[in-house]
């Protein structure tokens, strides 16, 4: 379990990715402190599993399933990724609940200025689109962020200038493609409801199912 607060930015090393292989190595600093192998560790929001170590480096395998639904096979040597450990129990919780499991991928459409923060539409794919609230939380790049607005097939989060230097987003342009993870909760509710007609969500059965 993650928070979507990046501890730092980290740089791929090496990328071995094909029918039978899927391995990454990423240069980092901060992370390295108490990383073991075994660990969990959130890359551009994906959460991998670190098989190999050294001073400066860590080594993590991907499933093919995990490059379907993000765009960690774009990266390559030199590419800049967002990194973060995984959540301690006590640790203050700054963003919110990131669980590193990619839901799909959007497209910056636009960014804007807006005062002193940067406004990033993006489009929503459908896997994704259902969970979008304005004023809910998203992981963008496993950078936890609000969405400021929502359109019929695409969101706005803001970024604020601190935001847009310790992490990959002040990094992106129009056209780049982004991993995107729906609100935990959100997801949970949504499923629970899922094939339920209106008609059949009063409060008597709120009240019955706990929520009220």
């Amino acid at each position: 379990m993650f928070t979507g607060l990046v501890e730092e930015i980290g740089h791929v090393v090496r990328w071995q990715h094909g029918q039978s292989t899927n391995r990454l190595t990423i240069r980092a600093a901060k992370v390295m402190e108490d990383l073991k192998i075994d660990d969990s560790i959130a890359v551009n929001g994906l959460c991998l599993t670190v098989t190999a170590l050294t001073d400066t480096t860590f080594t993590a395998d991907v499933m093919p399933e995990s490059m379907r639904r993000s765009n960690l096979g774009e990266l390559g040597v030199g590419s800049p990724v967002n990194l973060e450990r995984a959540l301690a129990l006590g640790d203050r919780l700054g963003g919110h609940l990131v669980t590193g499991h990619i839901d799909g991928t959007g497209i910056i459409n636009r960014i804007t200025e807006e005062g002193n923060a940067l406004l990033y539409e993006i489009t929503a794919p459908p896997e994704v689109a259902p969970y979008l609230v304005p004023k809910g939380s998203i992981a963008v790049d496993g950078v936890s962020l609000t969405i400021a607005s929502v359109r019929d097939s695409s969101f706005v989060v803001g970024v604020i200038p601190h935001t847009a230097r310790a992490t990959t987003i002040g990094q992106r342009r129009v056209g780049d493609r982004v991993n995107l993870e729906g609100d935990l909760i959100g997801k949970y509710v949504g499923n629970f409801l899922k094939g339920r007609k209106q008609s059949e969500i009063t409060l008597d059965w709120l009240r019955e199912q706990g929520f009220a």
